[in-house]
């Protein structure tokens, strides 16, 4: 028999608030996406055309090579914490899942750097 009452035997147990800022996290970015992705669409209806000199001409001015690099960075983050949702849901082998969730980690580290790198390199001039 135990003296400790029904809550104190499960203080402690559960998410612990991990899950609120998982999912607030998660609404951030949905509403970060759709404002970038707005601006994203409108400046795209508004190019005379769409040709490579066109967009690269476009990509030149810092407030589009920064708003570019925001929504590329959003859009991976969003995309790592969705995914990490689906891994922690399913996975349910605890090594698996460890490894799992580093390798995409991992993966959208690297996208993410790859994409915002890709924007400033045009942004910048490309030395190639």
């Amino acid at each position: 028999m135990s003296l400790r009452s029904p809550v104190g035997r499960v203080l402690g147990l559960g998410a612990a608030g991990e899950g609120v800022a998982h999912w607030w996290a998660l609404r951030v970015a949905s509403v970060a996406l759709v404002l970038l992705g707005l601006w994203f669409v409108v400046a795209l209806i508004g190019m005379p055309d769409r040709s490579y000199e066109t967009v690269t001409a476009w990509m030149h001015s810092p407030f589009n090579a920064v708003m570019l690099s925001l929504l590329v960075g959003t859009a991976v983050y969003h995309s790592q914490l969705g995914v990490t949702e689906v891994v922690e849901d399913y996975v349910s082998d605890h090594a698996a899942k460890i490894v799992t969730l580093l390798a995409l980690k991992f993966v959208h580290i690297v996208l993410g750097a790859l994409g915002i790198f890709s924007v400033l390199r045009v942004a910048f001039g490309s030395a190639a």
